[in-house]
């Protein structure tokens, strides 16, 4: 029988498998590592590649990034998870980070602006916009594109950060390149009947959705507008499964439109940290 970890009363057998390996997942992970997590924790990511970020978790003890095995499929009653190649994860918590997808195809040339999806683009976009400001020595204008709560944010970092933003719902068909420097910024966009817009740089924001499908596979309760539904503690409707990022949905809006991920991550690395100190048993009889 193995003695208990040190400074803690977690089991060093708890298991926490991750869904998703984009920021919230990692920032989860980090958190947990910072607490010194005892257990092992699985991160199961739909993505074939392997950044450096990831390559970077996977070298903790005791995290196991398994790339291009997403996970399809959740028997919450036996506690496991099954990846899309027939792989099958047994867990004490499931945390379901699958992100959101947009609903539309990408605008043509959308990769040479900025975009709106989460909170945590609020500094990037910030960032983005002071190398414009410095470069053209004046007051921007922005077009910004979408409708609905991720535009409204982007509107407000675009203004607190002095850019005249002039906004558009319609959908552009492309957009053309600017000639800033940073290359970060596009500057015009071109609509389907031959108009345009012209600015200094273009921000979209337009509508995504939750990627919730894997929530179906379990029952758990979603969101009419979609997204997991989680309590303020990220737990879902079953428990043993918690949801985190853009995939979870709070009082109906998506998470990453509320939270920060390193916020959401610390917050629900201790909400995990806590449950698991109650062992199995109780955790069966929540």
């Amino acid at each position: 029988m193995s003695a208990p970890a040190p400074s803690t009363s977690i089991s060093a057998a708890t298991r926490i498998v991750i869904a998703g390996a984009g920021p919230a997942a990692q920032a989860l992970v980090r958190q947990l590592d910072l607490a010194r997590f005892p257990g092992t924790i699985t991160v199961l990511s739909n993505r074939d590649d392997t950044p450096d970020e990831l390559l970077d978790l996977a070298l903790l003890p005791q995290v196991s990034v398994r790339f291009g095995q997403p996970a399809s499929h959740i028997d919450a009653v036996n506690r496991t998870v099954a990846t899309a190649d027939g792989m099958e994860f047994a867990y004490d918590h499931l945390v379901i980070a699958t992100g959101s997808a947009p609903v539309a195809n990408p605008v043509e040339g959308a990769g040479q602006c900025l975009n709106y999806s989460t909170i945590d683009d609020a500094a990037r976009i910030a960032e983005a916009v002071g190398q414009v400001t410095r470069e053209l020595g004046r007051r921007p204008l922005g077009i910004l594109v979408g409708n609905g709560a991720a535009a409204g944010q982007a509107e407000a970092v675009l203004r607190a950060r002095g850019v005249r933003p002039i906004r558009t719902t319609a959908r552009p068909a492309a957009v053309v390149p600017g000639k800033s420097v940073s290359g970060l910024a596009a500057s015009a966009v071109i609509f389907e009947d031959g108009s345009s817009m012209s600015g200094d740089l273009v921000v979209l924001a337009e509508e995504r959705v939750s990627r919730d499908d894997l929530a179906a596979t379990a029952g758990l309760l979603t969101a009419p507008t979609g997204g997991i539904v989680i309590s303020q503690d990220f737990r879902t409707s079953i428990p043993g499964i918690w949801a985190i990022g853009d995939a979870a949905a709070f009082d109906g809006v998506r998470l990453g439109l509320l939270v920060a991920a390193a916020s959401a991550a610390g917050a629900c690395a201790s909400q995990l940290l806590t449950a698991s100190t109650a062992g199995p048993v109780l955790q069966a009889a929540a």
